[in-house]
C-alpha cells in the first residue's frame, strides 16, 4: 500500500515559536533507512526544484519594495543555513528552521519518529506569527503556493537516495 501525505492538527501555542496564529502540518511515512531530522532537512529544503526556486525569486522581487526579507538573508551571517532557511535548533529527532522579519516570523519544523521496523514518519510543521496586516495577506496569497511545496518536499524524502559515484 503506498503512503500518501496528509495533514495533521497542530495545537498552538508550539513550542518553536509560542506566539504563532497560522500553523499547518503535513506528514508522510517515508521507509528505508533511519534518519535525523537535520538529514531529512537537507534532503527536503537544500535543492529546491526550478519552479520552487522560480516562485521564490518571484516572491523576493514581490517583497523587496516593501523591505521584507529575501528568502537566504542571512547567507552572510554566521548562522547554518539549508537552502533558504538559517537553521535555529536541531537535535536528532527535530530541526527548526525560519527567522524573524517585520510582517511575520515564521518557523519550519520537521519532526523524525520510528514507524516500524523499516520507516519512518516524517512531519513537516509550519509556525507562522503574523505581526502586522501584511503578514495576514501574505499567509493568504502564498498557503496555495506553500501547501504545494511542502507536499513536495515530503515527495522527494520518499524517493529512494541515489548514490553518487
Amino acid at each position: 500500500m503506498a503512503q500518501r501525505t496528509h495533514t495533521v492538527p497542530v495545537t498552538l501555542p508550539h513550542p518553536a515559536l509560542p506566539l504563532a496564529d497560522w500553523a499547518d502540518c503535513y506528514e508522510r511515512v517515508i521507509p528505508g533507512q533511519p534518519t535525523t531530522a537535520i538529514s531529512a532537512a537537507r534532503r527536503a529544503l537544500g535543492d529546491f526544484a526550478a519552479w520552487v526556486r522560480a516562485l521564490m525569486w518571484l516572491r523576493n522581487a514581490a517583497v523587496s519594495p516593501f523591505g521584507l526579507k529575501g528568502s537566504g538573508h542571512d547567507r552572510d551571517s554566521k548562522a547554518e543555513m539549508i537552502g533558504f532557511f538559517p537553521v535555529i535548533s536541531r537535535s536528532g529527532e527535530q530541526a527548526v528552521l525560519g527567522f524573524d522579519d517585520t510582517h511575520l516570523d515564521f518557523r519550519i519544523v520537521i519532526d523524525v519518529r520510528p514507524a516500524g521496523e523499516l520507516a519512518q514518519r516524517i512531519s513537516v510543521t509550519t509556525l507562522v506569527h503574523r505581526k502586522i496586516l501584511l503578514g495576514k495577506v501574505y499567509i493568504a496569497v502564498i498557503t496555495p503556493f506553500h501547501r504545494l511545496i511542502v507536499k513536495t518536499m515530503l515527495l522527494r524524502l520518499a524517493r529512494p537516495v541515489t548514490a553518487i559515484s
